[in-house]
């Protein structure tokens, strides 16, 4: 027996392990149960399955590569410490791959939960409508939703790098659980969704050279333009959520951001975020330039009586008292701004904002009292939108916004449900067929 023998049979053994373990990760389609209607589109479904797929399958091929090694004379006379770094990278890959299973699995079993499960469902129908632009300007990813503690939302963007490598297939999107369920939810889901269309129409690339140049003509102004700059990522989601679901997205931001004084006046140059007393003033301040109406001056006020500026340290008040004088001129560039991606068009026109003036939301809701359905075949996002300023203008209490909404999820879910069931099942099979197909591929490959 040579040297090397030893830690190849030892090493053959674990790696033949890892194709028994890779074998078990299943696709999601059969592991996890739901009711229909809370599956997630079979546009989400397919992306995430073939991505997985395909990991396993490289995966798969990687470690039979490695076992035919073994066994060829190159690794008769390798040293077992080379032996080992190579099943180590193997390992760090298997690794990698069930770091993405966890992510999507995060999602998906939540389709489980009693109730829950449907109205997530619904929300996968939301932030898709938010998303999309009636002109064409980008091919929508796919979106899912799930639940997290906390008072925070987040997006996992698709197209992005996924731990170990492959771009992420569809856009993940995390909403609090204490949100569940009133009109307060739309303004984190489509603050989140704005992140992804952002990135679709490189809104972020394209404004910072503008916001940049202001900053290098000088003056006291700098540095207000400066923290426009740092923190334009957020702002420009902020905008895309007041855009589409109106003074829905500023009441929604108000609850999220009413924290202790201290961390309302807190200023943080390396934080992406706006510090939240100026960012609510700055979402009505761009729903006040997309949608005229007095309600922005109250909110406001009302905001102000909140968390006053008095007792403000110099410092901190002078900042404030810059970036108020420049937040017109700051909200105007964002409105008129012309991206490559809109091929002409501004953001204003690119969101048809036109459709949303409250006086028009307003109408909608009076209307829709009397024809329900009207509301149900609505998009979703302009429902959410008419709810929003229906509850600001006290047309509606919070219970009723709260089963009214409740109801329109479970519908919307269902839609989307009987609307695809045939292509999901064709979908399912295919992916089933694939699987089992890699999965005789590796039973009939010799081994060690």
């Amino acid at each position: 027996m040579t040297a090397i023998e030893p830690a190849s049979i030892f090493l053959a053994r674990e790696a033949r392990a890892m194709l028994q373990r890779l074998a078990r990760i299943r696709p999601f389609a059969l592991e996890i149960p739901s009711v229909l209607a809370a599956a997630v589109t079979p546009a989400a479904q397919t992306a995430i399955e073939a991505h997985m797929m395909r990991g396993r399958g490289r995966l798969r091929t990687m470690v039979l590569d490695y076992l035919s090694w073994l066994r060829g004379p190159q690794a008769q006379v390798a040293t077992p410490a080379e032996v080992q770094s190579r099943f180590t990278f193997l390992r760090l890959r298997f690794h990698a791959m069930l770091s993405q299973f966890d992510i999507f699995a995060e999602a998906l079993v939540q389709r489980t939960e009693h109730d829950n499960g449907v109205r997530l469902s619904g929300l996968d129908v939301v932030a898709a409508d938010a998303l999309c632009l009636s002109g064409g300007y980008f091919e929508p990813p796919p979106v899912i939703c799930y639940l997290v503690r906390g008072h925070g939302a987040a997006i996992r963007r698709a197209r992005t790098r996924l731990p170990g490598g492959g771009e992420n297939p569809v856009a993940i999107v995390r909403v609090p659980r204490e949100r569940m369920v009133g009109s307060g939810i739309a303004s984190s889901l489509v603050h989140e969704v704005g992140h992804q269309a952002a990135a679709l129409l490189d809104l972020v690339n394209s404004l910072r050279p503008l916001l940049q140049g202001l900053q290098h003509k000088g003056g006291a102004e700098q540095m207000a333009w400066n923290l426009y700059e740092r923190t334009i990522s957020e702002v420009i989601a902020d905008f895309w959520a007041v855009a589409r679901v109106g003074v829905a997205a500023t009441t929604g931001l108000m609850g999220v951001v009413s924290l202790p004084r201290a961390f309302v006046f807190r200023i943080n140059i390396d934080d992406p975020h706006p510090f939240p007393w100026i960012r609510v003033r700055l979402s009505a301040a761009m729903g006040r330039a997309l949608y005229p109406h007095p309600q922005w001056a109250r909110l406001e006020q009302m905001w102000d009586s909140f968390y006053p500026l008095a007792g403000l340290d110099a410092s901190r008040r002078r900042i404030i008292d810059l970036l108020l004088k420049t937040m017109p001129a700051f909200v105007a560039l964002l409105a008129n701004h012309r991206p490559r991606a809109l091929r002409g068009r501004t953001l204003v026109e690119a969101l048809d904002t036109e459709q949303r003036q409250p006086s028009r939301l307003s109408h909608l809701f009076q209307m829709w009292g009397s024809s329900p359905e009207q509301m149900r075949d609505a998009a979703p996002s302009l429902v959410f939108a008419v709810i929003g300023q229906a509850l600001a203008d006290r047309r509606i209490s919070p219970e009723e916004e709260s089963r009214l909404l409740t109801s329109l999820l479970t519908y919307w879910a269902l839609r989307g449900t009987l609307d695809s069931s045939a292509f999901c099942t064709q979908r399912t099979r295919a992916v089933t067929r694939a699987e089992q197909s890699l999965s005789f591929h590796h039973q009939h490959n010799p081994r060690i």
